[in-house]
C-alpha cells in the first residue's frame, strides 16, 4: 500500500478506535459534535481524499493519460456514491431502494446487463419489500453483513431469487425481510446485516420490463432520523472509506490479474462471495493487454444456465461505456457456432466477424465472464492473434 494512503487510513482507524473507547452514546454524540464544530471532520475528509489519489498512481497502474484520467474520475464517482449512500440515504429507519451503481458510477466489474438497487437496513428491524415482477429475466435479493469500503467484505446473510418468489395473479408480491423466519416470501437477515442488494438481470433491455420495487418498515414507521453531527461525521467517514477502500481493492485485483493477462481463469468463489458477489454466479476475472494489430479470441461452449455474459472494463474494474460502445455480449445477443460454441473477438477494430467487442480506445484493462446459475462451469479458451489473420478468415 502506498505510504500516504497507509497514513490516511491509519488516521481514520485511529479516530474510529478513539470513538469506540468512549463510553456511552452521549460521549459519541459529544465527540462527533466537537469534530464537526471544529472542522476536524471536514479536514480529515479532504486530507484522506488527497491521499486517495495514490491508488491511481500506484505501481502497476498504467501512466498513460487515458488511464490516469479514468482513475481520477473513478475517485470522484466513488465519492459521489459514498456521499449518497452514507450521508443522504444512510438511515435504516427510513430505507429506500436506490441505484448506487449505474451508468456513471461503476464498481467492481459492474454488469452491463444489471440494474443494481441498494438499501441501508438494520438487522434488528423488520422490513417489507413490495413489488411487481415485470418481465426482467432474473431478479435476485440478497442481504449482506458490513458495508462498502469497510475492509471486512460483504458476506451474505440471506438470498432469494425470482424463481422462488410466490406471485399473485397480477404479478405482484411481498417479501418479508427480517432476522426471524416468516411465512411466504422471506429474505433472511442477521442482527449484523446492514445492506440489501437487488440485482435485475436482463437479456434484452429494450424488450424486458424491470420490476417495480419499494421497501418500508414492517411496523409502519418510516420517519427519517434528523441530521445530527454524529450522523454527518460518520457519513463522511464512511464515504471516504469507500473511496480509499474500493479504489485500493480493485486496483489491487487488477494488478493480480496482470499475472494471467489475456487468459480467463476462474476467480476464487469464496473470495467473490465474501466481497458481495452473487453466490450463484461463477466469475472469471482477468486482464487484457492488446496491441493495435492484435485481437483476443475467447472460445467456449456455454453450459445450460439462466444466463451468461462477457464484458470489458478499464484498469479500475469499471465496465467500459456500454451506452455507446459494444463492450459486452450475453446469452441472448451472442452469435453461436453450429456446434453451440461461441467465439468472442476482442479487438481495436471491427474484423467483420460475429461477437466483436471494441476496446473503446483502451490498450489494456480488465475483463470478466460470468456463468449465472449454471450447474457446470466450463473453462474458456483464449488466444491472441493478429488482426491480419482474422482478415484472412473473413476476406
Amino acid at each position: 500500500m502506498h505510504p500516504i494512503m497507509t497514513r490516511a487510513l491509519a488516521l481514520y482507524r485511529a479516530a474510529g478506535r478513539g470513538l469506540r473507547r468512549l463510553r456511552g452514546e452521549q460521549a459519541l454524540e459529544d465527540e462527533a459534535a466537537r469534530r464537526v464544530v471544529s472542522g476536524q471532520s471536514w479536514d480529515e475528509l479532504c486530507d484522506a481524499l488527497k491521499a486517495a489519489g495514490a491508488a491511481v498512481s500506484r505501481p502497476g497502474i498504467p501512466a498513460d493519460p487515458l488511464t490516469q484520467a479514468e482513475g481520477y474520475r473513478h475517485l470522484t464517482r466513488l465519492l459521489r456514491a459514498g456521499l449518497e449512500a452514507f450521508l443522504e440515504h444512510s438511515d435504516p429507519r427510513a430505507p429506500e431502494l436506490r441505484r448506487m451503481v449505474h451508468e456513471t458510477v461503476k464498481l467492481g466489474a459492474d454488469n452491463p446487463d444489471n440494474i443494481y438497487l441498494n438499501a441501508t437496513v438494520n438487522g434488528a428491524l423488520d422490513y417489507r419489500i413490495r413489488g411487481r415482477r415485470g418481465s426482467v429475466h432474473l431478479l435476485t435479493f440478497s442481504s449482506q453483513r458490513g458495508g462498502y469500503g469497510e475492509g471486512a467484505g460483504l458476506p451474505p446473510t440471506g438470498f432469494l431469487d425470482s424463481r422462488e418468489l410466490r406471485l399473485e395473479p397480477d404479478g405482484s408480491f411481498v417479501i418479508e425481510v427480517s432476522s426471524t423466519p416468516r411465512q411466504g416470501n422471506w429474505l433472511r437477515m442477521e442482527p449484523e446485516t446492514g445492506l440489501l442488494i437487488v440485482r435485475q438481470t436482463f437479456l434484452d433491455r429494450e424488450r424486458e420490463t424491470p420490476a417495480e420495487l419499494s421497501i418500508v418498515r414492517a411496523d409502519g414507521e418510516g420517519t427519517p432520523t434528523p441530521l445530527s453531527a454524529r450522523r454527518l461525521d460518520e457519513g463522511l467517514r464512511a464515504a471516504v472509506k469507500l473511496v480509499a477502500g474500493a479504489s485500493l481493492l480493485f486496483t489491487g485485483w487488477a494488478k493480480e490479474f496482470q499475472a494471467h493477462a489475456n487468459q480467463l481463469p476462474r476467480f476464487d468463489p469464496d473470495r467473490s462471495t465474501s466481497m458481495g458477489g452473487d453466490p450463484k454466479i461463477a466469475y472469471y476475472h482477468s486482464y487484457f493487454r492488446l496491441a493495435e494489430d492484435e485481437a483476443l479470441l475467447v472460445e467456449v461452449t456455454p453450459p445450460p444456465c439462466v444466463t451468461w455474459n462477457f464484458q470489458l472494463g478499464n484498469v479500475f474494474m469499471e465496465s467500459l461505456d456500454y451506452r455507446y460502445f459494444r463492450i459486452h455480449v450475453n446469452k441472448a445477443t451472442a452469435r453461436y457456432e453450429p456446434d453451440g460454441s461461441v467465439r468472442i473477438v476482442v479487438a481495436h477494430r471491427d474484423p467483420g466477424l460475429p461477437n466483436w467487442l471494441t476496446l473503446a480506445g483502451h490498450r489494456e484493462g480488465t475483463m470478466c465472464l460470468r456463468w449465472v446459475h449454471a450447474e457446470e462451469h466450463p473453462q474458456p479458451r483464449t488466444r491472441v492473434v493478429k488482426l491480419s489473420e482474422l482478415a484472412a478468415r473473413n476476406p
